[in-house]
């Protein structure tokens, strides 16, 4: 069903990032539910939504990557979460 895929290390470590997150940030918010706030970023914004705009994101930085570098997708990796980890403390 999913042979299509190509399953290298650095693909499946970038799903089950994104998957830990989902699954820490839902428990994070039934625990602390959060209200909205502005950062950086130009509209009001709960976690929910920075978390979403930050994974949105990694996926377009991922695809960069892939058109325009040779370049090991580990890079790219390490750019999304800091992204990431940016967004969600000041964005």
């Amino acid at each position: 069903m999913i042979e299509w895929m190509n399953w290298t290390p650095s693909v499946a470590i970038f799903f089950a990032v994104i998957a830990a997150i989902l699954v820490v940030m839902t428990v994070f918010e039934i625990v602390s539910p959060c209200t909205e706030r502005k950062g950086f970023l130009p509209i009001a914004t709960t976690r929910g939504d920075r978390l979403f705009i930050g994974l949105l994101s990694a996926a377009y930085i991922h695809l960069a990557f892939l058109a325009v570098s040779d370049v090991s997708l580990w890079i790219a990796l390490t750019i999304s979460v800091i992204w990431l980890l940016v967004l969600l403390r000041w964005g």
